[in-house]
């Protein structure tokens, strides 16, 4: 304790304390994970009251700095608030399997639509959503089973994701998050200055136990993605759903948010946590993964409430999302030739997954997938099996920014992996696992 606070942590308010906790955090001289002093311990160094660490300590957890373990004291968050990436393209040696895009050739040439689409103005003073698109994607979320409300056109999942979290929580809230789980979703969350409350899946979605156990905790709302779970490739399956659905009914004030991000390309059929009965939910449907990552468009339902809450605040700042993405948009799903392609792209998605689960089981790795183009892979160190990796000319992304409370893993991307090279990799990834191979199950 004394080399942190004699070093790095200084200070005779809560505020100045905070800072110079995560000033030290965000420079790296204090590390993910590591123990902090005890509220009375600080106090009689810095030779201030105790109600003023706390207040620091309170501070820091709502940025997303550090957790409370309870008996176990105070930690600095796996996760703390990110300092702005750099922008541009990370250079990838060998075969890049980790950056998570789909495969290009897989989506539909938006140029034919681009010519087709209304290009007339749209002025202030008009309505924010184009009428046309919002039935269709009401009629198509309708025939998977999602309880239409009123729609929200946003700039994408993450843009709908955040204006949900803006409008119904206050920092400090609890959210419960899927581990492992997408980490922008991680990072979103605590800018918002909520706590996370990771949650274990398996392939089926949420572990019930843990589940229920989180909501007992005073969760505020809970994030889940349905199928195609980034980084698992886990789906919801019906009877987890039900299973889920009726632990939430004791517990109807936690907001359910469903990010159904590969809808149109996901190899599995879609289970929601909301029904009819649901007092609070929101269900997000993205366009991005499917037609085009640079077409930044989504469309959200919800709850009277929650909706209302989120279409308020929206006209008065961004007003609307352009009416030329749009009628891309539209245009794009009333295509038939699209839709056969999306389907396509699915089935081919599935295939490729697929190939690399088979080839990882003929070398020994049991592992699973459902969907998606993700597959998870638990290791014993992610650095040394990375750098392996690369070293053999695979390029994968480490477990760590996917990951909480959940062991070690490496995510491969299969978007663009061919049946020859999914054999290729398995053979290098079981040769690096040697020894030390184990179950890869999630």
């Amino acid at each position: 304790m004394n080399d942190l606070v004699q070093n790095y942590i200084s200070g005779n308010s809560a505020v100045k304390i905070a800072r110079s906790v995560e000033h030290a955090v965000r420079n790296g001289k204090i590390v993910s994970g590591a123990q902090l002093p005890t509220v009375r311990a600080l106090s009689d160094w810095l030779g201030v009251a105790p109600a003023t660490v706390a207040s620091a300590y309170q501070t820091l957890q709502a940025r997303g700095v550090v957790v409370s373990r309870g008996r176990r004291g105070t930690s600095v968050s796996h996760r703390p608030v990110p300092a702005r990436r750099r922008v541009g393209v990370p250079t990838c040696k060998g075969r890049n399997l980790r950056d998570g895009n789909p495969d290009p050739t897989l989506l539909p040439d938006m140029t034919p639509a681009l010519r087709r689409i209304d290009s007339s103005h749209h002025l202030y003073g008009e309505p924010p959503h184009d009428a046309s698109l919002v039935r269709l994607v009401s009629r198509d979320m309708k025939n998977s089973g999602v309880e239409v409300g009123d729609v929200c056109v946003t700039n994408g999942a993450m843009d709908a994701l955040d204006r949900v979290l803006i409008e119904q929580l206050k920092p400090g809230d609890r959210v419960i998050v899927e581990d492992p789980g997408f980490g922008n979703i991680f990072d979103l969350v605590l800018a918002r200055g909520l706590v996370l409350v990771p949650v274990p899946i398996d392939q089926e979605g949420f572990i019930p136990d843990e589940f229920e156990r989180a909501c007992r905790d005073g969760a505020r709302a809970l994030i889940m993605t349905p199928r195609a779970q980034n980084p698992t490739g886990a789906a919801l399956s019906e009877s987890r759903s039900r299973e889920l659905r009726k632990i939430l009914r004791n517990h109807r004030d936690v907001l359910i948010i469903e990010d159904d991000h590969k809808h149109s390309i996901a190899d599995a059929p879609l289970f929601c946590l909301h029904d009819r009965r649901s007092p609070r939910w929101v269900h997000i449907r993205s366009f991005s993964k499917s037609l085009n990552p640079d077409l930044r468009m989504a469309v959200m339902t919800g709850d009277e409430e929650s909706m209302a809450l989120v279409l308020d605040r929206f006209v008065l700042g961004d007003r609307w999302v352009s009416h030329i993405l749009q009628r891309l948009t539209l245009a794009l799903l009333s295509d038939k030739g699209v839709r056969g392609q999306l389907k396509s792209a699915a089935k081919t998605y599935s295939k490729r997954r697929e190939s690399l689960v088979r080839a990882l089981r003929r070398e020994g790795v049991e592992v699973e997938s459902r969907s998606g183009f993700n597959v998870w892979l638990p290791v014993k160190e992610e650095t040394v099996t990375v750098q392996s990796l690369a070293a053999a000319g695979w390029a994968v992304s480490a477990g760590e920014r996917f990951r909480l409370s959940s062991p070690p893993a490496i995510r491969v991307c299969t978007a663009t992996l061919t049946r020859q090279e999914a054999n290729d990799f398995a053979a290098v990834f079981a040769n690096v696992l040697g020894d030390s191979r184990t179950s890869c199950t999630v």
